[in-house]
């Protein structure tokens, strides 16, 4: 793939502001609801990336008028779908590419009364089941068939029905999933043991104003009183945590004066926190965070002096999509941690190249990470390697940003599903990062 390598030199120290680009998990949930109207609805600070042009291509493809307004700006109006081309082999392919794709079935079922996907693609970062999402969408009564042939999964119903459901498991994606088909079934449903991220919360807010009733917006219980229809609103996405938080590992990684603008900080939970404890310096400007340059950063200790345990859980937990840039920046500081990834089994997966690298790490199992901090004594150096998923991906640029020396990172467009133009925004500060 051409442009697929970054070749990075290290040892930059980075000086300047980044803007946030908008969330990405929420775009790709906010898109999907605009099916759900066949009024305009126009959302801003969309994310320039890999999986929201996918996206928005597959919308248009079923029929969706689709607007650029400017970069970051879009109009839909869902007025004229075409439910002959979401059977088309080419719906087929194009949806496989893209996990957020399943966030279509709720809309598609709810508003027209069938849909079909094939087995979504996205990050190998272990098992990421569907069975929230489809027994969910069966509650409502929807009939579901699995063709094994084709690996493709069809949902059908003429009207759906409020229900009660209890969620198996905390999925943001599949709490969306049904919250879309909800609005338009008839009568009450329930959702207990939903998913509460700002995403999520996002999303219930811009259904709400085009004319749903959902309330418990931000509790793990939702009540949605089902509408006959809903109609057009605007909507502006949130910056993206996962990017703030990437950020200040950076700064801290490579001892850069960084200030990242309009952080909307009441909405990152208990990010901040969690960095403190990993020793990092921060001043609240209002949204602004600014991170000064530290030639050190010390983890703190739990209160008996045990060592500092940093883990992930569905909100308001500290988000999994954070968990391997606390890794990372972990490598530098003084003093240990351990990184206990619960949610998925296959994202530690990408510690070898920080070993190959110098970092001390001892990987203990597939979801536990133990960190020797080095407190720069021994900076890591330069290799060549390959970006497994996203956010490993961004790890591994920010190691290299800080290495000795020049190191390769191969599968780069996995990167690119998530960061909008990383590499000429860090350039602007004094990275020396080429697309090769």
């Amino acid at each position: 793939m051409k442009g697929d390598t970054f070749e990075v030199i290290g040892g930059n120290k980075l000086k300047g502001e980044l803007i946030p680009q908008g969330a990405k998990n929420e775009a790709l949930q906010i898109i999907s609801a605009t099916l759900l109207s066949s009024e305009k609805i126009t959302i801003s600070n969309l994310p320039d990336i890999i999986d929201v042009r996918k996206l928005i291509q597959l919308l248009d493809g079923l029929g969706v008028k689709v607007e650029k307004i400017n970069k970051s700006t879009y109009s839909f109006q869902a007025d004229d779908i075409d439910l002959e081309y979401f059977a088309s082999e080419k719906y087929l392919e194009n949806s496989k590419k893209i996990r957020g794709s399943v966030m279509l079935l709720g809309p598609l079922l709810t508003r027209f009364g069938k849909a079909y996907l094939p087995k979504p693609g996205g990050d190998k970062i272990g098992r990421r089941r569907l069975d929230t999402h489809f027994h969910g969408l069966i509650k409502l009564g929807g009939e579901f068939k699995y063709n094994e042939a084709d690996d493709t999964f069809a949902i059908a119903s003429p009207q759906l029905k409020g229900s009660y459901i209890l969620l198996d498991e905390i999925s943001v994606t599949g709490t969306a999933n049904i919250v879309m088909a909800a609005v338009l079934a008839e009568g009450k449903t329930q959702i207990y043991n939903a998913a509460c991220e700002p995403y999520l919360q996002q999303l219930c807010k811009m259904l709400n104003r085009m004319g749903a009733k959902i309330s418990g917006v931000g509790s793990n219980l939702l009540t949605i009183q089902g509408v006959e229809k809903l109609g057009g609103t605007t909507h502006e996405v949130l910056p993206d945590m996962i990017e703030i938080g990437s950020f200040i590992g950076l700064a801290a990684m490579t001892q850069s004066d960084i200030t990242i603008k309009n952080c909307k900080v009441n909405e990152l939970g208990n990010i901040l926190p969690i960095f403190k404890r990993m020793g990092i310096q921060m001043n609240i400007n209002g949204d602004d965070i600014h991170i000064p340059a530290q030639e050190h950063y010390e983890i703190q200790t739990f209160i008996d002096g045990s060592i500092m345990t940093v883990y992930d859980s569905p909100w308001p937990g500290f988000t999994p999509d954070l968990m391997s840039i606390v890794l990372v920046m972990a490598t530098q500081a003084k003093g240990s941690v351990l990184i206990h990834q619960k949610m998925f089994e296959s994202r530690l997966f990408f510690v070898d190249k920080l070993i190959d690298m110098g970092a001390q790490i001892i990987l203990c199992d597939p979801h536990r990470a133990t960190v020797i901090g080095l407190d720069r004594k021994h900076p890591l150096k330069g290799i060549t390697m390959v970006s497994p998923d996203i956010r490993a991906g961004v790890s591994l640029l920010i190691a290299a940003l800080s290495a000795k020396g020049k190191s390769t990172i191969h599968n780069i467009h996995q990167i690119d599903r998530g960061y909008q133009d990383i590499d000429g925004r860090l350039n602007a500060l004094g990275a020396d990062i080429r697309r090769v």
